[in-house]
């Protein structure tokens, strides 16, 4: 958004206003309903540079912790589901507490914020290295930040704490659900993914050896890189948790060997 803004300072076109007006989200419900798809865009777009900058690192840092805890999958739908409910939050504390005609968010601060509290609610014990702090728990971390926003929710971003708010309670409502076997993003993951939406079968040949299956087993547990390639695969796809007490046993044996 600041090279369209740089752009509109040189021609004067107001191409910067228009962008921003339709990518935003609106807190009037009777502007949303004109533009619906800011719930959605907004959460993609940046403004500031520094804003776009600490978002996607705390994105890349805790997103990979939640990536690796619970797969790839999940990544995108959990970042919507974030976004959505941080939108709908905001566009409710402006409609019931701030006597405004309308106002404008950008941003995925509250996506991040439901990743990071989502990854602190699954592994709430998993330390982190913080400059001139150390080591530190995920969760109080995740609860510093959401107790900071309470603190500095009246200091001129109400509609933006509250925005991240909605995200941190997503994130944590998100996990304690898939603990109890539902898994609010399996629609979106059904979405995104083909592979869940095929109703094809793949064919398995069954594999009949010419000579005793004794031998075929020997090579196998001759080449445990393979083995290891695949669980590894299978971590990053779908979270250490998809793997069975067996593969998580054969793994710690590999750790203790290297």
């Amino acid at each position: 958004m600041n090279i369209l803004r740089l752009v509109d300072i040189i021609s004067n076109t107001g191409i910067y206003e228009l962008v921003y007006n339709q990518v935003a989200l609106h807190a009037s419900p009777s502007i949303f309903i004109t533009k619906p798809w800011g719930l959605f865009t907004y959460m993609f777009a940046h403004v500031g540079i520094l804003h776009i900058l600490f978002n996607m690192l705390n994105l890349f840092w805790f997103g990979n912790i939640f990536r690796e805890m619970l797969g790839n999958q999940r990544v995108l739908p959990v970042y919507l589901l974030g976004g959505i409910a941080g939108g709908l939050i905001y566009m409710g504390s402006y409609f019931l507490f701030v006597p405004a005609p309308d106002a404008l968010m950008i941003g995925a601060s509250a996506s991040v914020m439901c990743l990071l509290v989502a990854a602190a609610t699954q592994v709430p014990n998993y330390e982190i290295g913080l400059m001139f702090i150390g080591a530190i728990k995920l969760k109080w971390l995740a609860l510093a930040l959401v107790i900071i926003g309470v603190i500095t929710m009246f200091d001129g971003n109400f509609g933006g704490v509250m925005s991240h708010l909605g995200g941190a309670a997503l994130g944590f409502a998100y996990i304690k659900l898939l603990q109890n076997g539902t898994d609010l993003a399996r629609p979106l993951i059904w979405l995104f993914s083909p592979a869940q939406r095929s109703s094809v079968k793949p064919v398995v040949k069954k594999f009949k050896p010419k000579k005793s299956p004794l031998k075929v087993v020997k090579k196998a547990d001759e080449n445990p890189q393979s083995r290891l390639d695949q669980l590894l695969d299978k971590i990053n796809e779908k979270g250490y948790n998809s793997l069975s007490a067996e593969e998580k046993a054969w793994l710690e044996k590999m750790s203790k060997e290297k």
